[in-house]
């Protein structure tokens, strides 16, 4: 697999598929941060796809474009949000980017892979990014939580598990959502981080509405039968993710080679 980019998720397909599927190209770089409102960062970022997209179609290459799954897509919605919802209407520029990469991906005649992801988790993240961020302020003792906010985690390894068996089973030409299927409580995850470092961080609370979105991912595990985070409950498989890596953004930037 070719891999263009150079950050987490980058070094994470670098680990796992540097000698297989040899024809895809996987757009791993890009607006990494849903905040992002620089107009210059999201023209980068399609000039960039449509780079790719041209070197695909000359060479016969196929394309694994990661697009989103969070509320900068689907918005804030007690609704279970799928790939077909035609009615899908971002409020943010970093959601109106992704989903116009996406159309561009689709009519290019390439084949391809979409996958609308959620909030990764893994090692090798940076600082700014949801775990390692609310590890380091947990440990400085105070940490900043916005009431309402929920996320939906997702273990690194379970998408390039996933990542494996579609491009294994010859699967082209899908956009699925990839997620755990089970959005946390943002004070959840912040019990979760204390627990495991055995201490408390004084809280300051944002208010703000209830915020969460739900995504299907049935048409993933159609595809992935077992797909692993439909094997556990939600609080087993967020137990899991702090057990794997909050002692891991514990130990600070030395032990995170």
């Amino acid at each position: 697999m070719q891999i263009i980019g150079r950050g987490f998720l980058a070094r994470c397909l670098s680990q796992a598929f540097t000698d297989r599927f040899g024809e895809v190209t996987a757009i791993a770089a890009g607006v990494s941060s849903h905040s992002t409102v620089a107009p210059e960062e999201f023209a980068r970022e399609a000039r960039l796809v449509h780079e790719v997209l041209r070197e695909c179609r000359q060479r016969h290459r196929t394309v694994l474009f990661f697009s989103s799954a969070s509320w900068a897509v689907y918005g804030t919605t007690g609704a279970l949000c799928t790939e077909e919802d035609q009615l899908v209407a971002p409020s943010s520029g970093y959601g109106r980017n992704k989903l116009a990469l996406e159309a561009a991906v689709r009519e290019s005649g390439v084949p391809y892979l979409i996958l609308r992801l959620s909030h990764l988790v893994g090692r090798h993240q940076r600082p700014h990014q949801l775990l390692p961020g609310l590890t380091r302020q947990v440990r400085g003792g105070a940490v900043r939580v916005q009431q309402g906010v929920h996320r939906d985690l997702l273990d690194v390894e379970d998408l390039v598990d996933a990542v494996g068996r579609l491009f294994g089973q010859g699967v082209r030409d899908e956009v699925f959502n990839m997620a755990s299927g089970a959005p946390q409580r943002v004070e959840a995850i912040v019990d979760g981080i204390e627990k495991r470092l055995g201490t408390s961080a004084v809280r300051t609370y944002i208010p703000g509405d209830t915020a969460v979105t739900r995504v299907s991912i049935s048409r993933l595990r159609h595809h992935v039968p077992g797909f692993r985070p439909g094997l556990r409950s939600a609080e087993s498989y967020l137990d899991g993710l702090l057990d794997a890596y909050v002692p891991y953004y514990a130990q600070g930037p030395a032990g995170q080679r």
